[in-house]
């Protein structure tokens, strides 16, 4: 069997450490090599060596964020971030399918992290990092005046107002440059939304925007099936008039996060 070779990106020398002997303990027969915390050092090691098949990478190194060191150095490994940011941060890894490990880190939870690395195949990790939006996870990780998901709508009723739940929208759609969210009775309700804007706002634990024109949440898919090739055809319910298409590029990150 070939052996598994992880790199940790690392600022801070004992944390560094501390993961090191984490991965030893649970994964002896792994080679570990630990890299300067800093882009510009990282980015010059991708250069010049083989990329490791897994890498533990900081968000925050010495000279800048590591989304500057992937843009330059292209890792071909699979990547799980380790951070201090909050929950509300971490969001920006969940949308873009990406593992993640929040300081300090537990046994378990690494554990969980490198057994989802050992199910993934290479093309599918190659996939996976061909469609990771940095820019989109750097754009999330600067927000700082948002501390939770939106929870419900204000809709504009013919002669009042009135709320629903995030928690009872199955779906949402755009048709005509109008937003609908379609709730898990079947009724639609026309938001004042775009829905990049509500991409920003639900919980990408809960919601996955499949293409242009639908956000789905997961309770909502009934069934999928391969479509021309690459695609995928999906069903929901409560039922839409069509099948709706998956994004050929979205293909690879909706199995991840159908799969969490």
């Amino acid at each position: 069997m070939r052996k598994v070779h992880a790199a940790i990106i690392e600022d801070e020398y004992p944390a560094a450490r501390l993961l090191n002997h984490m991965l030893t303990t649970l994964r002896p027969e792994w080679e570990i090599t630990l890299l300067p915390g800093t882009v510009e050092d990282s980015v010059k090691w991708f250069a010049e060596n083989p990329h490791p098949d897994v890498l533990f990478l900081d968000i925050q190194l010495t000279d800048g964020n590591s989304f500057l060191c992937l843009e330059q150095a292209h890792p071909s490994s699979m990547i799980i971030f380790t951070t201090a940011y909050d929950e509300y941060a971490v969001r920006a890894f969940t949308v873009n399918s990406i593992d993640y490990l929040l300081k300090p880190i537990h046994e378990d939870r690494l554990l969980a992290a490198i057994t989802k690395f050992e199910r993934l195949s290479p093309v599918t990790i190659r996939e996976f990092n061909d469609q990771m939006n940095v820019r989109e996870l750097v754009a999330l990780l600067s927000k700082r005046d948002e501390s939770c998901f939106r929870t419900r709508f204000l809709i504009t009723g013919n002669r009042h107002f009135y709320t629903i739940q995030v928690a009872d929208i199955a779906y949402f759609y755009s048709e005509c440059k109008i937003t609908f969210a379609v709730t898990k009775e079947g009724k639609q309700h026309a938001i004042d939304l775009s829905l990049g804007k509500l991409e920003e706002q639900l919980d990408g634990r809960r919601f996955f925007r499949i293409n242009r024109q639908f956000i789905l949440s997961a309770e909502s898919i009934k069934t999928i099936e391969p479509y021309n090739g690459s695609k995928l055809n999906i069903r929901v319910n409560p039922p839409f008039d069509d099948a709706i298409q998956v994004s050929r590029d979205k293909v690879t990150a909706l199995k991840m996060w159908l799969n969490t």
